[in-house]
């Protein structure tokens, strides 16, 4: 069986896993980065194809005769025209959950951006603080959680594991999901969008991108949330209007947001949340810690497995 693995560079950028695992599975060819107009050469002859970002349309799909399996390296799979693949028979996976905890670990560490500003009272802290009159010294308010209200769009996993943490720091939590009436948790109201956007301190989005919430986040939500209050978007960077909340950034409509995606990563130098205020932006790196990634792989290793036994699990095709 020849599997090629279209883009393997950000899974393994550290060098600290071993992915010579794979060759137990079949030939197994690695590309650190796959262009586009490179993939059909690269994977003409491929059973399977492993993609973390490479996107699979429906042109490319249709020139691949010996494609059977697509296994995508990530939970989100909007990068595969999942219609196109059922319609040529080719099985479409994704690993589920390997993330949950990273994810969740960053949201907090992006809100706690805010809230204690380590960075900005760390900085040049050897030259600062010698010199001040007092014994200590703060140059901006610091804000205790404990009391706030975090609202989280999107209760999958990942939304409940930042539920959980809020729920430890003290925080009201208030969800919102497709279904209201099932999936909720001890210590947390499910209810409609407004409310969340409305009541919320922070508003942290789990959702998928789909084509019905794309943008969602835009110029009418924004208005719905207080002025003093803080957006983090780990999920998709698709789930918001960039230009939107830039305005609302700069001019004070909320207080901050705090991003670890874009809706096009690398972003363009003229993205305007580059230089919106008061704007964190980390390189997608919410999945990314060497726990989440062995997970990621024993999650892909086990996926293919099944696939060559006849039972593919975590099918979303």
């Amino acid at each position: 069986m020849k599997i090629v693995y279209l883009d393997a560079y950000t899974v393994n950028s550290l060098g600290d896993l071993d992915l010579s695992i794979l060759n137990t599975l079949g030939d197994v060819t690695l590309y650190d980065r796959t262009p586009k107009d490179q993939i059909i050469e690269l994977a003409k002859d491929a059973e399977v194809i492993l993609t973390n970002k490479c996107q699979l349309n429906r042109e490319i799909i249709s020139q691949l005769p010996n494609l059977k399996y697509i296994g995508v390296t990530a939970t989100g799979y909007n990068i595969i025209d999942v219609a196109a693949a059922k319609e040529h028979g080719v099985i479409v996976t994704n690993v589920k959950g390997y993330s949950s905890a990273s994810v969740a670990q960053l949201t907090f560490s992006l809100l706690l951006s805010f809230t204690n500003r380590v960075a900005e009272h760390a900085e040049n802290i050897d030259k600062t603080w010698p010199s001040s009159a007092d014994w200590c010294f703060y140059l901006n308010p610091l804000v205790e959680l404990e009391g706030k209200t975090l609202g989280i769009i999107g209760f999958g996993d990942i939304g409940k594991k930042v539920a959980n943490i809020g729920l430890g720091f003290g925080m009201k939590i208030l969800a919102n999901k497709r279904d209201l009436t099932s999936g909720g948790m001890e210590g947390v109201e499910l209810c409609e969008i407004e409310k969340v956007l409305k009541e919320s301190d922070f508003v942290s989005l789990h959702c998928p991108l789909t084509a019905d919430n794309q943008g969602f986040i835009n110029k009418d939500s924004l208005a719905l949330m207080k002025s003093s209050a803080i957006l983090i978007n780990t999920s998709r960077g698709g789930l918001l209007n960039e230009f939107d909340l830039a305005n609302a950034l700069n001019a004070g409509k909320i207080a901050g947001a705090g991003l670890d995606v874009l809706s096009a990563e690398p972003p363009a130098q003229d993205n305007p949340l580059l230089t919106a205020k008061n704007c964190i932006i980390t390189p997608h790196i919410a999945w990314a810690g060497v726990e989440a990634r062995k997970l990621l792989l024993k999650g892909t290793i086990e996926n293919i497995k099944a696939y060559q036994n006849g039972s593919p699990i975590n099918v979303v095709s």
